[in-house]
């Protein structure tokens, strides 16, 4: 085996497929496809895959509801355009053209595999974002930084976590039994000092087995983990996107948001938040086409 295989842990049962990221003496550092998960293992417990190979049915299942989800946010997003057109024409009794603007997302991620994977989703659905691959520690930090010149809308604060094995007294009440949940409430502190309202500023945050409550009481609008289990790579995705469709004079569907991720209320829970997005009149033009009469010499 070398950097880069594909493998999964034979004492899991072959549940989650990871990538080998290094060697360290006896142990394999190795990084879920699909999840967000970063572990360590044995060499005598990895068994390499192929690519191509059938998915284990964890596997299986979280490709069917990813895909799922990807059509249902897009059909959300025709419908929301169709109600609009609608409403404009009964208002105005004409069909008057309108712009969109939904809400702007800036995506923090630990993981740069799982951030280009992000970003790709967040295109396909036309969710304007901007993404950084920040290491969980330097999170608050760069917010701090970055939240003045974005000003988004959204905030994703995402990348890898999980309860640690070897702890004799594992406390899941304690940030301390977490491997990245206190970096996690550390920049949603930093973002909640930049703006207080939890309608203004839609915070996702939270990994793999991320301390729930920790995370909602430092400020989140959504977070992982519930059930403190695997999340998916894209479900914080989820969750930026149908804030970032869902009007701003309506709040977002909870049970529908949270049922349409892949891991759903196991992995992701939140509270009651408006959505971002806003419509303009007219629709904006191609400047180019247009005959103007210069008014200045």
């Amino acid at each position: 085996m070398k950097q880069g295989d594909l493998v999964v842990r034979k004492s899991y049962g072959g549940d989650v497929t990871f990538r080998i990221e290094a060697f360290m003496k006896d142990l394999v550092i190795i990084k879920g496809i699909d999840f967000r998960l970063l572990a360590d293992a044995p060499t005598n417990d990895l068994m390499p895959v192929t690519e191509g190979k059938p998915l284990h049915h964890k596997e299986e299942q979280a490709f069917i509801r990813a895909k799922e989800s990807t059509r249902l946010l897009e059909q959300h997003r025709r419908v929301q355009t169709e109600r609009n057109q609608a409403d404009l024409n009964q208002k105005m009794m004409n069909h008057q053209p309108f712009f969109e603007v939904p809400g702007k997302v800036l995506h923090l991620d630990g993981d740069p595999n799982y951030l280009k994977k992000s970003l790709d989703l967040y295109n396909q659905l036309r969710v304007p974002a901007e993404g950084h691959y920040v290491t969980e520690a330097n999170m608050a930090d760069v917010l701090y930084r970055l939240l003045p010149r974005v000003q988004p809308d959204i905030v994703v604060i995402t990348g890898h976590d999980g309860v640690y094995r070897h702890l004799k007294n594992r406390d899941l009440y304690s940030l301390s039994s977490y491997k990245n949940s206190q970096n996690f409430v550390n920049a949603i502190k930093t973002a909640r000092q930049y703006e207080r309202n939890f309608d203004v500023l839609n915070i996702v945050a939270g990994a793999c087995q991320s301390h729930f409550e920790a995370l909602l009481q430092a400020g989140a609008n959504f977070a992982s983990s519930p059930g403190r289990i695997l999340i998916h790579a894209l479900d914080p995705v989820y969750v930026a996107a149908k804030a970032s469709f869902t009007p701003i004079r309506e709040t977002i569907n909870i049970v529908e948001v949270l049922s349409q991720t892949i891991t759903g209320t196991d992995g992701v829970g939140g509270i009651e938040t408006r959505g971002s997005y806003r419509i303009g009149l007219p629709k904006l033009r191609d400047l180019t086409t247009l005959d103007i009469v210069p008014s200045i010499m």
